[in-house]
């Protein structure tokens, strides 16, 4: 059984994306982030996971059919991630709501067969971070103590993954979603979604209000 987990925060005007104001406001990033978190989920709900955990700070209003969605628990990031790999047993792929520009063929690897050898999967941030960790035994101590939200996070937890002896594969870099450039330069690589039809809409916006 191969568990994707999506760690989400609820998608309220003022405490997410706050990075993104100006040029959006509060509401408008808000907006970006909820249709960011729901295209996520609709490319992951299309893959060949065999459990998909939504783990959720907050509460959303939209549809998660598909998706077993559990609170997090107390606590920092790190801990907050941790205890969700731990919640799961056999291999388990963490994902977060930031890259919305997403699609199956950027975790068919550890979907579609665990290759022999292969401990861990990374997927490295462009802005230092980490946008995928994949582990074939779950294990939150791994992550935990690993500081969050640093340009150096992604090493950190790289180096933590092969401190514990972890034969680790990178994927591809990929671009969060953290301010008004990131998401520009994202927004190319976006399908028709959600998030593509709000940016049309918000653009047209901030244009008519220049």
């Amino acid at each position: 059984m191969t568990t994707i987990i999506v760690m989400a925060k609820e998608c309220r005007p003022g405490s997410v994306k706050t990075r993104l104001c100006p040029p959006y406001t509060p509401v408008q990033a808000a907006l970006i982030a909820e249709a960011s978190l729901r295209d996520t989920l609709d490319t992951l709900a299309s893959t060949l996971a065999t459990r998909r955990v939504l783990c959720l700070d907050g509460v959303v209003d939209f549809d998660t059919s598909g998706w077993e969605t559990v609170a997090q628990r107390l606590g920092t990031l790190d801990e907050r991630i941790a205890e969700a790999i731990d919640s799961c047993t056999g291999p388990t792929i963490v994902v977060g709501m930031d890259t919305p520009q997403i699609s199956a063929a950027h975790i068919r690897e550890p979907l579609q067969h665990w290759p022999t050898g292969v401990d861990a999967f990374f997927g490295p941030a462009t802005d230092g971070g980490y946008w995928l960790l994949g582990l074939r035994q779950p294990d939150g101590d791994l992550v935990r103590g690993v500081p969050m939200s640093q340009p150096d996070t992604g090493a950190l937890q790289r180096s933590r993954l092969l401190e514990a002896g972890l034969v680790t594969r990178d994927l591809v870099t990929l671009t969060d979603i953290d301010t008004a450039e990131s998401l520009h330069a994202v927004r190319s690589q976006l399908t028709e979604g959600r998030l593509s039809h709000v940016l049309d809409e918000l653009g047209a916006s901030i244009h008519a209000n220049s």
